[in-house]
């Protein structure tokens, strides 16, 4: 069963792949009809989250980011598999990193650096553009893919122009092993945490919510400075990132301080232009009660 999930999963992938950029937005604009209209794909959780988050607005205006959601998307879907195939210049030339230098004197000391990032615009066209343009190794931890064949064949095409992917459960070996040049590590930490006991709550939209823990740790514990990697869509197909420091010395940051500037910084830009965010995630499953137990547990470990 793997072996045919597999050859459907590589002749879909090449029949996309190779859509020239016109056709391949002509798709898209198809694909976005078929989720929001057709499939209506949880859009029950993509409107609970915009009216959590955006209290103020009317319903035609929650209705209007949710179309553009959509639409993004659709865009973002096909271009991870348009992005399987596109050459390196191409690559470099759609998704630029506009202030790499800021990087440079955690380079020069040999520091590990911890890139916060949120699933916001085209995060997978960043794999395969960041390393290429920043002096440290690009790092991205992630989950693996299930199918063996899916995911070793995907790995191979993510990793060719220079990052290295981590599956997340090798977290603490990788940052307790030697490395040859120090690392640029990227963490999508903007999502619902599964792990209750470690979780960090923090305000995100007005609402106390539970974050993941693992940036803060490592920071605080390990002492790597804190960036923040704000990707931008400049056009269709065209995303800009600049790099925005938060923690040089994350040490000194009282316990909460690191995860709430990052959520803060993640709802700062997502208000300027919400519909470039992932609102298809549960991003608050745990109830009110589970939320204080949590807040409990934080003051008394703080």
């Amino acid at each position: 069963m793997n072996y045919a999930v597999f050859f459907f999963f590589r002749g879909f992938m090449f029949i996309i792949g190779k859509l020239p950029f016109p056709i391949l937005y002509l798709l898209s604009d198809v694909l976005y009809l078929q989720l929001y209209y057709v499939v209506r794909y949880r859009r029950k959780v993509v409107y609970d989250n915009l009216r959590k988050c955006f209290p103020e607005k009317s319903e035609k205006e929650i209705t209007s980011i949710a179309r553009k959601f959509y639409r993004n998307l659709a865009d973002i879907t096909l271009e991870t598999i348009k992005g399987f195939y596109l050459p390196e210049e191409e690559v470099l030339r759609r998704w630029k990193v506009l202030n790499p230098e800021v990087l440079d004197k955690y380079y020069k000391t040999n520091r590990i650096v911890l890139n916060l990032a949120a699933h916001y615009a085209n995060w997978e066209w960043g794999i395969l553009a960041l390393d290429r343009q920043i002096k440290h190794q690009a790092v991205s931890l992630y989950k693996p893919l299930s199918n063996k064949l899916i995911e070793d064949w995907s790995k191979k095409k993510r990793e060719r122009f220079g990052m290295k992917l981590v599956p997340i459960y090798q977290t603490r070996e990788f940052f307790n092993s030697a490395h040859e040049i120090p690392a640029s590590v990227v963490m999508a930490a903007d999502q619902n945490p599964t792990n209750k006991e470690k979780s960090i709550v923090v305000k995100f939209f007005g609402r106390d919510t539970a974050c993941l823990h693992g940036p803060e740790s490592l920071g605080r514990s390990a002492g790597y400075p804190l960036v923040y990697f704000n990707v931008q869509r400049v056009k269709r197909g065209s995303y800009t990132l600049e790099i925005i420091e938060l923690f040089e010395n994350p040490k000194k940051t009282a316990p909460g301080e690191i995860t709430q500037e990052y959520m803060s910084m993640v709802e700062q830009i997502v208000r300027l232009k919400p519909e470039d965010y992932l609102w298809s995630h549960r991003r608050w499953k745990h109830s009110d009660e589970e939320i204080q137990q949590m807040l409990q547990r934080q003051q008394q470990n703080a």
